[in-house]
């Protein structure tokens, strides 16, 4: 085999092409079958390529000028990488080892890998240390090399969106019109439009941008879903339909999912055990979850990014249950209630799920004998029995609960024959009774709450 060797000046090649091993595949083209090894090695304005795609690629250093480069297969670089007004991309299922570095500076931003949570536990071969984005639950998450954890943040209340938010509250018998109050500023509500049906005892879930109302009553039943953008005032617009017509549920979400748990269904007012479920940012019919642990009505719901909490309830009045959002299924006992509760209400920062008010004695009879001022609170990543929180200003039930990352409001309410437009507020890092937020526009009961900063999330 002939040997050509240039020693002094430069070999150019501008029209031309080269093939080395093989044939080039046209004009102005390098093309090797095999490997490349080059102390310096530059390629503008397009890529270096062998019959495997890069893969055994070695350098010393790259750089990546105004073009983008895809590596695949295994590749080993052992000094800088250099990415300037360009993109660089390890595919699906390939290693890009670069050895020891000190620091890593990125101009504009930093793409993590990103996928929902089966395919993260389908994929095997993750190291210590990896990082992703997951989303069905909104958040980062790393690899400690036995398990997934999702990362905590600290954040800024005054500035931050998570200490503003917006809580709604739907329209009580008879009435469509919804209220709205910032959750940081105490004060009176103010009018954010109507539901597309006159109804009490529907119950709403949200996420960050949009709030979703389904099924109610008084008069009759309904299986009817509305929507709203919680940034823009205005009415309910059709979002879909539940799985069947119900009042009374209890329903709490995720930032992706909306759960509605139980409820009393239109044959005969019996009750139902049903789980049924929407993905809040895509209009549609709900679909079936799962069974709660038995026949229930008038739960309080609350949520953090990943769990759903069911409390109470006539049938059970003094358990919590649990499911994982993310995950369709059964509910399972979570703990015990301090007080046997149901048409109480629940909200979350995340972190505690805090449930108020509501009737209490059994049997259930009606006036104000049978009503509780009490506050209880859980921690939602660790099952357990509830622990005594304080009270609201005035007892009464039929009440409606939303939140921020710092407070927990209640609103509205009845204790027979009495309906009121309060608004108490708590604050979840610390303990004691409620108090003073403001009113509701007008005396509702059977009223439901919402938030676009409900169980961490940021918020409007």
């Amino acid at each position: 085999m002939a040997t050509f060797r240039v020693g002094v000046g430069s070999f150019n090649i501008e029209d031309g092409a080269v093939g080395i091993g093989t044939e080039s595949s046209g004009f102005g083209n390098l093309k090797v079958e095999g490997t490349i090894k080059s102390d310096q090695f530059d390629v503008i304005e397009s890529g270096v390529s062998t019959f495997t795609r890069y893969s055994g690629f070695s350098a010393n250093k790259v750089e990546i000028k105004n073009r983008s480069t895809t590596l695949s297969g295994e590749n080993q670089i052992l000094s800088d990488v250099v990415v300037d007004n360009s993109t660089f991309t390890v595919g699906l299922g390939s290693t890009a080892s670069i050895g020891e570095i000190g620091y890593v500076c990125v101009k504009h931003h930093f793409s993590v890998p990103t996928g929902d949570t089966n395919f993260r536990n389908e994929v095997s071969g993750y190291s210590e240390g990896t990082i992703r984005y997951n989303t069905d639950l909104g958040t980062m998450e790393f690899f400690n090399g036995n398990e997934w954890k999702q990362f905590t943040y600290i954040t800024d209340v005054e500035n931050s969106p998570s200490g503003r938010g917006r809580a709604l509250f739907s329209a009580a018998s008879f009435n469509l019109t919804l209220d709205f109050v910032n959750t940081h500023t105490l004060g009176n509500a103010h009018v954010f439009g109507t539901l597309s049906t006159a109804r009490a005892s529907t119950y709403g879930c949200a996420s960050e941008t949009r709030g979703v109302w389904g099924g109610g009553g008084e008069p009759g039943y309904t299986d009817v879903i509305d929507y709203v953008t919680i940034a823009s005032e205005g009415d309910a617009i059709d979002f879909g339909n539940l799985v069947e017509a119900r009042k009374e549920p209890g329903a709490c979400s995720s930032s992706t999912r909306g759960i509605w748990c139980g409820g009393y269904q239109p044959s005969g007012n019996s009750r139902t055990n049903t789980l049924q479920y929407v993905g809040i940012q895509t209009l549609g019919n709900a679909l079936d979850f799962g069974d709660l642990t038995s026949i229930q009505v008038s739960m309080a719901a609350a949520a953090s990014p990943t769990r759903a909490i069911f409390s109470g309830g006539y049938q059970a009045p003094s358990q919590y249950e649990v499911v994982n959002i993310a995950s369709k299924g059964n509910a399972v006992r979570f703990g015990d209630m301090r007080v046997q509760r149901a048409r109480h209400d629940g909200c979350s920062n995340g972190t505690r799920a805090v449930f108020g008010a509501g009737r209490h004695s059994v049997p259930w009879g009606p006036g104000s004998a049978g009503l509780t001022t009490e506050i209880e609170y859980i921690t939602i990543a660790s099952e357990g029995s509830a622990s005594y929180f304080g009270d609201i200003t005035q007892k009464r039930n039929m009440l409606a609960s939303a939140s921020n990352n710092t407070r927990g409001l209640f609103a509205g309410g009845y204790d027979h024959p009495v309906n009121y437009n309060i608004i108490d507020y708590i604050t979840f890092a610390t303990t004691g009774n409620a108090l003073d937020f403001g009113d509701c526009i007008e005396k509702k009961r059977g009223v439901s709450g919402l938030s676009d900063s409900h169980g961490g999330l940021g918020g409007y």
